[in-house]
């Protein structure tokens, strides 16, 4: 849903300020888009792997994690906010804390959780977006159908099912979890 039909050019501050009503935005082409509310299932995967990727990351002091309520501004003034992003350390240097606004560029890693509103294109022009920006790795999960697609480039070149890992490659060393437990039935 788009919110402002004139294009702009917004502060961070004044971006930031939208999310006070608990959604969750992207500035795509000068408009304000309205990302909605995803539901459980989406929050549960994402908040699983952000958690399991943060504390690895952290133990291992490979970079920062973040969430989707972070917005990465690109080249094109765009901010979009992965489900999930990492940023190597070695882009976070003179850094000893996060920016208050937002990065400057997009993270090595984006990981985009396929909710029941997202279209193809839209998700298609988010990757293409990412990797023209310098990201390394992308991970797009899909909850309906169990599988994840990882991306090098704007075309995906792996998909994993449940039986397989996924890795951090060389983006995030020595990551490694199965695909199955972003999937898994509750056990309680």
């Amino acid at each position: 849903m788009t919110l402002s039909t004139e294009k702009k050019v917004w502060t961070d501050e004044e971006f930031m300020a939208l999310s006070r009503d608990g959604h969750r935005y992207e500035l795509v082409d000068g408009e304000v888009l309205d990302m909605g509310n995803s539901g459980m299932e989406h929050g549960g995967i994402g908040s699983l792997l952000g958690g399991l990727l943060a504390i690895y990351v952290k133990q291992h002091k490979l970079g920062i994690v973040c969430d989707s309520s972070t917005a990465f501004t690109l080249k094109t003034g765009n901010k979009r906010s992965p489900d999930v992003s990492f940023v190597a350390k070695d882009r976070l240097k003179g850094l000893k804390r996060p920016p208050r606004g937002f990065f400057q560029g997009s993270p090595d890693l984006a990981v985009e959780i396929l909710s029941p509103s997202n279209t193809i294109e839209e998700i298609h022009d988010k990757i293409v977006e990412y990797f023209d920006n310098d990201t390394r790795l992308v991970w797009v999960i899909h909850p309906d159908e169990k599988y994840v697609l990882v991306y090098h480039s704007p075309e995906p070149d792996r998909f994993l099912r449940p039986g397989d890992h996924l890795d951090g490659e060389d983006i995030v060393p020595g990551f490694s979890m199965a695909v199955s437990e972003l999937f898994e039935d509750w056990d309680f």
